[in-house]
Parts: C-alpha cells; structure tokens; sequence
C-alpha cells in the first residue's frame, strides 16, 4: 500500500536536467517535506513528508512559482492515462511544429547554405532576387520560424531568464534570438556593423529550432517507451466484474466491490481482483506475474490473482483483496517507486547540472570577448557564430536523462520477469554485493518433501510396495506421509484400504492393506520386528549422505522396500549457482538444518560455505560475521522467516510467498519463488549500471569535449570551426542517443 505521507505529482514544463533540479530544489524547500525526488524521463515528482492539502498547495504553488505545472496523481490507471494522453498531445504537437518548421527553414537553408555549396545557384539567386530579396526572404520565413514552432523557446525560457534560473529553453532562446537579430541588423542597419561584418545567419536561427525539435519528438517518443512497463500493467486490471447479489450476476467495476464478495469469471476473461477458488476449476495464464507462459491449474482453494487472465473453464471465486491490496495495485506501485528513485550517483549529476547553464552562459560570453579582442576579422561575426555555437551545443539534456531512463527501462524489464525493486538505490547496492547468502529450504529447495528413491528387495514388485505404502500413509497427515502419497497418485497406482491404522511412538506406522501387514518407519523399526539383518545399510548410508531421509517399508514381518524422501533442489538452482560462481560471488548457505543435510546440499549445488543449525534469529549474527569480514552481502529467502535477516543484509531478497509481495524487509522481491529471479535481480542491476555509466560518459564526455570546440579551440591550429547547425544537430543527437541506449535494456535476456 501506498504511504500516508507520501504523494506523487505530475510535472509538466521540464526540458532539460536543470528544470529537474529547479523543480526538486522548489519542492524540497516547502517546509514540512523530508525528501523530493524529481524525475525527469518519467516527468514525476516523488515527495515525502507533511502531505496535507494546505501543504499540497503550498507544493503547487512552489513549482509554479519555479516556472512549471504540477498535478496531484490520484491513481495509478487515472495517472497512466493523462500522461499517456499529455505525450501524445505533445508528440502531435512537436510533429506538427517539425512539419511547419521543416518547410519554412529549407528555402532558407537552400538558399544560404546551398548558395555557398553551389556557385551556379549562388549566382541564379543574384541574378533572377538579388541579395537584399535574399535576405528579406530569408528574415520573413526564418521569423515565422522562430516565433511560430520556436515561439515555445522563448514562452519557457525568457520567463527563466527573469527568474535568474536559466534552463535548455533560455539556451535555445538566447542563441537563436541571437543569430536572428544580427541577422536583423545586417539586413535592415548594414550601416552600423563594420564593413566586413555584415553578413546574416537567418538559417542557423531556422535550422536549430528544426533540429531541437526534431530531437524533442524522437525524445518524446522513445520516453514514452521508457515507461510502457508501467503502462501495461495498468492495463491488465480488468475494466468491469461479474459479482453474485442476491443471487444475480450483476456487472460492476472493480473498484466498487468489497472484500468477501463473490465473482464469476469465464473463459478468456481477465481475473478482476484478487481471491480464492469456491467453485469449478481452470487453467490461468500467470505470465505477466511470472514470466511463466504455462498456465497454472486452479482448483477449490486455490488463490488467483487480478490482471491474470483465465484460459479455460468458468469458476468463481471470493475476493480476499481490493484496491490497493491487490497484488497488480503493490507490483505497480513498487515499479513505480523504484522508477521514481534516485541512484547516489543521480544526486551528483543533479548538482553538476544545477550549475551547468549559468556556466555555459559564462563560457559563450568569454568566447564571444574572447573572439572580439583577439580574434581575426571579421571579428564580431565569428564571435557571435562561436558564442550561439557554445549557447546550443552545451544543452544539458542528455545529463537529465541519463540516469532515470536507465531505471525506468531496467526496473519494468525487471518487472516483467517477476523481480520487483522496492526502490531504485537497490540496483546500485545490489552491483557491489561480494557474497550471496541463501537460505536452503524454499530458497535452493521446494520447501516440501518428495519422494525421490524406492528399492524392493527379492521376490517384491515397486509398484505393489508403493501403492501399499501409500494406501497406508493416506492416513497420515504427516508431510513424509503426504508426500508418498502425491507420488503413488502421480503414478495412478490405486490406493486400497487400510485398517487397523496404528502409530508406534518413535518408531513409525502399521496398518492391515490387502491382507498383509504393513509397517513403515525408520531403521529402528527393524528391532520391534526382530528383524537383525538389514539388507539395505548400505544403500542408507549413501541416501543419508545425500540429504535424503531413508524409510524402511515391512511386509509381513520381511524388509520389503528401502523408500527415501528428501527435500529437493529447485530446477533452476543449479543453473543459478553456477551463474553467481562465473560473476565472481562467494555463495554461503545459512540454515537450521542438520549439518549433514546442508552439507549434502552443498556437495551437491558447489556452495561454497555452509553454516549449518543456525536458529532464525542467529542468522543475523552470521549475516554480521559475513559483514565484519568486509563483505557486503545479499541475502536471499522466503521473506516470512526471514526478515530480521533480510533487513540484516545490505541487500535483502524476498522470495515472494503466493500473492504476497508487500515484504516490507527486502530490497527486492521474487514474484516467483525461484533462486533464478535473484540471479536475474543481479544481472539486471549489473546492465542498468553499466549502462548508465554509459550514458553518463556520452553526456559528459559529450558536453565537456565539444565546448572548446564550439568555442573555437581547434581554430588556431586546423582553422576549424563548429557551425551552430551542427551543435544543434549534435545536440538533439546527444539526447536521442543516451534514450536509445537506455532503450537496448528493453532486450535483457534472462541470465537463468
């Protein structure tokens, strides 16, 4: 469930990292609030603190005092749906303002760059319009290009200017504005600049404006693919449910039924909440919980979970969770959360940019000084082309977006394969973890007993000694019991009946099954027998060895059969194991079973340490010892014994138990009890971070590289200088690149 003293805002009118950080900076001196984190690729804003509505207010009015729109999100589906409404209206905006932009800026882009490239069109041109028509073109269709498409520069980032917190917008503006009103002076006060200086930029102004809004609409795009995990498991909460009132089907949304009530679901219908089997049974496609696409068998008693989807037969079921209980509503919200945090290494970013505007505004005045003093005629142009060049080519958009992008993309995948991050800073922790700590039962091994060896000795059938066995312990409810049981049934071997069922303390039990007595207990069932040949030791040994716990079956005072039940190891847990050995972990084993078990296991799996007999609040001590030895540790378990211990750990990992996933205690959470998700939570943490540091490198190696550039560094020695229609290009570039490699982890393969 969601926080009493949190809430979460829509933001609008963010561009760049800046904006991100003069929103949280708003927001986070608002008194009464402990912590606002603003994200920038989700454009959200996570606040925790006094939340009452006269501080709400005081929030909104924060933010619009900093310049931006803020709204409440009061659900998660009402929230999915505005923004996906909000980018798509702002993507059909920036497309139309591209197309409108495109068409005005090529006549001038042809007829200024194309006259350079070409000499024959230059000298049409001056033939057929002449130069001050050229111009005069030029400053009608570069104007309508500015204040038209481009008017959304200036109505955000003068306003930022006044406010002494310029952001990308006043970037934008001030450089466009600049080349177009030299351009301006050039073409209607030639008299007033030096001879050798008048020459206009019409098409730099028209062509930056084109390409950042190019940028903005492949940004757009490819954010709103940044947040389809959250989108999708919006839209797998059933829109309407068949409820049982007064003996009729009435249909209703979900939101208006209440725990305890009965719903029928049919065939291809989506499961609307969450609740237990009553009657008839089904197959359910749990993928979107599991990543599992077999469908799960439900009978009487089963729990099913809302967002699921029925496959084939009708039942209905009584709702045991609503609203914010349900397991889809605490899935949403946790990717949410974790979509919404911010790495250790975002707070820096964010300081870095909080600073970087006003800095690059620093830097274009000093190259355009620079350039005027000392720099060759025509010195007032080639300062002001090197200055606006600085102005675009240093939008810190990239930076912004590194980071959130990466977990957004990172925590839906992981999402999608049931391994749900609590909080965002987890990715970061769970990277530098050294050693793995593993509870054995349910984490390595089912949980549950099975039957796992039958040995007949002369002159018995296995299937006869089995189904007698079972028909026998059918009156136990005993989990060994119990599991002989599952595995007779499992062969259709038919169960007789069994009388005279007795227990004999200590030693086990016997009963009368197709006229023959039937006992069955451990070895010192043997002496109540008088039976002092064993001619299974051996085979017991071996079987107790390996973790099993071997079962002497008697059949009319003769040893029948030497049974062995054990708990066994989960498919995938070999496979995991052997992937946390490759990457390097250290993998411990810490349980409260016998030593000899846990070392059978061991042996078996390769773990590396093993403590044994450890009583569920020791634990934490051994996860301490683990600690003090300088390792940081992940500890993984079923996140109900396990908690004191999962909070221990610097990472914990719960495995999720039924349709419970609200495990306060972990860091991360396996929707499917299996070693394979936490693998996966680990190799899933190890891209997002390599990623981001990828990301971070292209905006920073990106911005720091090309501003001397721009600035005209590389002029003195290989006369080169950098356009202001190739910082722009570069620019939208640099934004588009780190959203698409962020992108790539859309495609993260299962490591197990």
């Amino acid at each position: 469930m969601r926080d009493s003293n949190t809430v979460d805002f829509q933001i609008s009118g963010m561009s760049c990292a800046s904006c991100a950080a003069r929103v949280e900076k708003a927001l986070n001196a608002v008194e009464g609030i402990d912590q606002a984190d603003v994200n920038l690729a989700a454009e959200s804003a996570h606040i925790v603190g006094d939340v009452s509505q006269s501080n709400i207010d005081r929030m909104l009015a924060a933010v619009d005092k900093a310049g931006y729109s803020a709204k409440p999100i009061t659900s998660t589906r009402e929230a999915s749906q505005s923004q996906a409404q909000a980018r798509e209206e702002e993507r059909q905006s920036l497309q139309k303002s591209l197309m409108f932009a495109a068409v005005l800026t090529l006549p001038v882009f042809v007829m200024e760059m194309g006259a350079h490239l070409i000499p024959a069109l230059h000298h049409a041109i001056d033939a057929n319009i002449g130069q001050q028509n050229n111009w005069l073109i030029q400053f009608a269709l570069t104007t309508l290009v500015l204040f038209g498409p481009g008017l959304r520069f200036f109505r955000l980032g003068l306003p930022a200017f006044w406010r002494l917190a310029p952001d990308m917008n006043s970037l934008v503006a001030l450089g466009t504005s600049a080349a177009w009103g030299y351009s301006v002076v050039a073409t209607f006060l030639p008299q007033v600049l030096p001879e050798n200086s008048v020459n206009v930029y019409y098409e730099a102004a028209a062509v930056i404006v084109t390409l950042i809004l190019l940028g903005r609409l492949l940004e757009a795009r490819a954010k709103g693919r940044t947040n389809e995990a959250i989108t999708r498991l919006v839209s797998l909460q059933a829109k309407t449910a068949r409820v049982l009132r007064d003996g009729k089907e009435v249909e209703v949304a979900p939101e208006k039924i209440e725990r305890g009530e009965t719903i029928v679901v049919r065939p291809g219908e989506k499961i609307p909440l969450d609740g237990e089997l009553i009657d008839g049974e089904s197959y359910v496609d749990e993928s979107m919980l599991t990543g599992e696409a077999i469908p799960v068998e439900k009978r009487t008693g089963s729990t099913v979970v809302g967002g699921t989807l029925n496959k084939t037969g009708s039942f209905s079921f009584k709702v045991t969770k609503v609203g914010e209980d349900t397991m889809l509503a605490q899935i949403i919200h946790m990717v949410e959360s974790a979509q919404g945090s911010k790495l250790p290494i975002q707070t820096l970013v964010n300081k870095i940019t909080l600073w970087f505007v006003p800095a690059v505004m620093t830097a274009a005045l000093i190259t355009l000084l620079v350039w005027l003093i000392w720099g060759p005629e025509p010195a007032l142009t080639l300062a002001l082309v090197n200055a606006v060049a600085v102005l675009i080519i240093a939008c810190p958009c990239a930076m912004g977006l590194a980071t959130p992008t990466s977990i957004m993309v990172a925590t839906g995948r992981a999402a999608e394969m049931g391994v749900l991050f609590r909080h965002g800073e987890a990715l970061q922790a769970l990277r530098d973890v050294d050693a793995v700590a593993l509870d054995k039962t349910g984490t390595l091994t089912k949980g549950e007993p099975e039957l796992t060896d039958v040995i007949t000795a002369e002159g018995f059938e296995r299937n006869q000694v089995l189904g007698a066995v079972a028909a026998l312990e059918s009156r136990s409810e005993h989990p060994i019991a119990q599991a002989i049981v599952k595995a007779a049934e499992a062969e259709k071997l038919t169960l007789e009946k069994a009388t005279g069922f007795d227990s004999l303390t200590g030693y086990g039990v016997k009963a009368r099954v197709n006229d023959q007595d039937i006992a069955v207990g451990a070895e010192r069932l043997l002496e109540q027998f008088d039976i002092e040949q064993n001619p299974f030791a051996e085979q017991a040994k071996e079987l107790a060895n390996d973790g099993k716990t071997p079962i002497y079956v008697i059949i009319d005072k003769q040893v029948a059969a030497l049974i062995a039940v054990a708990d066994t190891v989960k498919e995938t847990t070999p496979a995991a194991i052997d992937f946390l050995h490759r990457e390097g972990f250290k993998v411990v084993m810490i349980t409260g079973d016998s030593q000899g078990t846990a070392d059978a296991i061991a042996r078996q799996l390769g773990i590396d340490e093993v403590l044994a007999e450890v009583l569920p609040d020791a634990k934490v001590e051994a996860l301490k010892k683990l600690q003090r030895d300088g390792q940081r540790v992940a500890y993984v378990g079923d996140g109900i014994n396990d908690a004191p211990a999962l909070a221990q750990a610097d990472i914990g990992i719960a495995m999720g138990s039924g349709t419970d996933v609200a495990i306060e205690s972990a860091d991360v959470v396996l929707v499917k009890g299996d070693l394979a998700g936490a693998v996966n939570a680990i190799a899933v943490s190890r891209a997002a971070l390599r990623n981001i540091k990828q990301n971070l490198f292209w905006a920073f190696a990106y911005n720091t590289a090309l501003i001397p550039v721009a600035a005209g560094l590389l002029y003195p020695a290989f006369g080169l200088l950098l356009s202001p229609i190739f910082a722009a290009g570069a620019m939208a570039l640099s934004s588009v690149f780190v959203l698409g490699n962020a992108l790539r982890l859309k495609r993260f393969k299962p490591a197990v």
